[in-house]
């Protein structure tokens, strides 16, 4: 059974692209900032570290340390939010390769994403491409045992919103806000519900 730190759970947010500052990256860590601000401990695995992640399967885990710094924090996760760009009406390459890497986590007690809430945020230059993604990354979701929040955020950033350090558009910064907050009510009903399971079993138990 995964523990969770009732008063700040541990969330990590996966996404950005090989390019620096990108839209994608900004837009994660506006969401990420919910989370945290909600009372979660954050980390960002952000586009810098994907693209340092060689093909999954061509070496040792051992031997990458960006490998290594992914599947430590994916292992200690309480809730994930991921963010990818939409590339030709999917996720893009990097991210598709550091989530192949969850299935190291195939014989752990908790598999890949089991039971866990997960944040999901797209960025494309256009409402297509935001769409197809989205979908895309709830079946990966659903495939790895994760829980897909509620609300899904598709930011069309045709508009230059990410322009500079932050985000111009106020309905996109409540949208982002809104995945980050999910994710850390979900951790934490998560577990108050294991905490409800565990009394009962003790008190059956005696």
């Amino acid at each position: 059974m995964q523990s969770i730190n009732a008063s700040q759970p541990f969330i990590v947010g996966l996404g950005g692209t090989a390019q620096p500052n990108s839209s994608t990256e900004k837009a994660l860590a506006i969401a990420l900032s919910s989370a945290e601000r909600a009372g979660a401990r954050v980390q960002l695995i952000g586009g810098d570290l994907l693209a340092r992640l060689p093909h999954y399967l061509t070496v040792e885990v051992a031997s990458s340390p960006a490998a290594l710094t992914l599947l430590n924090a994916l292992r200690s996760a309480d809730g994930v939010i991921i963010a990818s760009p939409g590339y030709h009406g999917s996720v893009s390459g990097i991210l598709k390769n550091a989530i192949d890497y969850l299935e190291e986590t195939a014989k752990d007690n908790r598999a890949y994403l089991h039971g866990i809430p997960v944040g999901l945020v797209t960025t494309a230059y256009g409402w297509q491409a935001t769409s197809s993604t989205l979908a895309t990354l709830r079946t990966i979701v659903h495939a790895l045992r994760g829980w897909p929040t509620p609300l899904g955020a598709a930011v069309n950033s045709s508009g230059g919103i990410f322009s500079g350090e932050r985000c111009s558009d106020g309905k996109v910064i409540e949208l982002l806000d809104a995945v980050g907050q999910q994710v850390v009510e979900f951790a934490l009903m998560k577990h108050q519900s294991l905490a409800n399971a565990e009394r009962k079993t003790a008190i059956e138990t005696t």
